[in-house]
């Protein structure tokens, strides 16, 4: 008999997410847990996902089942009227499909059901990450003011270090940085302040890229300043208005 612990091949982002919602056989949650201990971007993950969990909770209570929902229910399992007089035990396919959509309603799969994944790349992807982390209980995994504490913080964690100043003198101080995943890339996230406001400021390395000039759009509410410079793409996102964010982009690409 072969005692080895199951080797997990399926997206360990989506793996944590499904731990959390206590989908797992109890050898894969396992497995898991192991994964976030030793794994600072999933252990961020986690707790991203708890903070979202909790914020869920809080906002958005339990509502009881309308009467019509079996009927629907039992129309998409293939289920008719007639069979469910004629036996009250169903197929092995319904058993299978309502597991599922049991699944689906009770976990965080409510959440992409709601707020689904938008079709507008990056950007999108972007502002769904600083959604994110303006619900967790903390914007950054490290609060530092210091550049020279939050650069040397990435290490080991990101493949690549990424550029921190210091823009405090221009009125965008340093908050802290943290870990992000962008189209499955970890990428890493400093976070800046204006007033009472919070700037994500993600850099994507992207090896083909050339210096560009910034552009600004606006999804769900927030600004997103994107530009390329020294073979990496950077992603500025905030409820700041868009002239003043265009202007912490500008520091951020004059500064040395």
């Amino acid at each position: 008999m072969n005692n080895a612990s199951p080797t997990l091949s399926t997206d360990p982002a989506l793996l944590v997410h499904a731990y959390l919602d206590n989908e797992l056989d109890p050898a894969n949650a396992i497995a898991v847990a192991r994964q976030i201990e030793t794994n600072p971007v999933l252990a961020a993950e986690a707790r991203r996902t708890e903070a979202l969990q909790s914020a869920l909770r809080d906002r958005l209570p339990v509502q009881p089942f309308p009467p019509h929902l079996r009927a629907k229910i039992d129309a998409a399992v293939g289920l008719s009227p007639s069979a469910n007089r004629r036996s009250s035990h169903p197929t092995w396919r319904a058993l299978a499909a309502s597991v599922v959509m049991a699944m689906a309603l009770a976990s965080g799969s409510t959440w992409l059901a709601v707020h689904p994944t938008s079709d507008k790349g990056v950007p999108a992807a972007v502002v769904d990450s600083h959604i994110r982390a303006l619900m967790a209980p903390q914007p950054a995994d490290i609060n530092s003011s210091e550049r020279h504490t939050v650069k040397p913080w990435f290490n080991g964690r990101i493949p690549v270090s990424p550029r921190v100043v210091d823009l405090a003198p221009e009125g965008f101080p340093l908050i802290g940085g943290r870990v992000d995943v962008i189209a499955t890339t970890p990428a890493p996230a400093l976070v800046y302040g204006r007033r009472k406001h919070v700037i994500s400021l993600l850099g994507v390395p992207d090896q083909s890229a050339t210096d560009s000039t910034s552009v600004t759009r606006s999804f769900n509410g927030y600004n997103v300043v994107g530009w390329h410079q020294d073979q990496t793409a950077y992603w500025a996102v905030s409820d700041l208005n868009a002239a003043e964010l265009e202007t912490f982009a500008q520091k951020f690409r004059a500064a040395r």
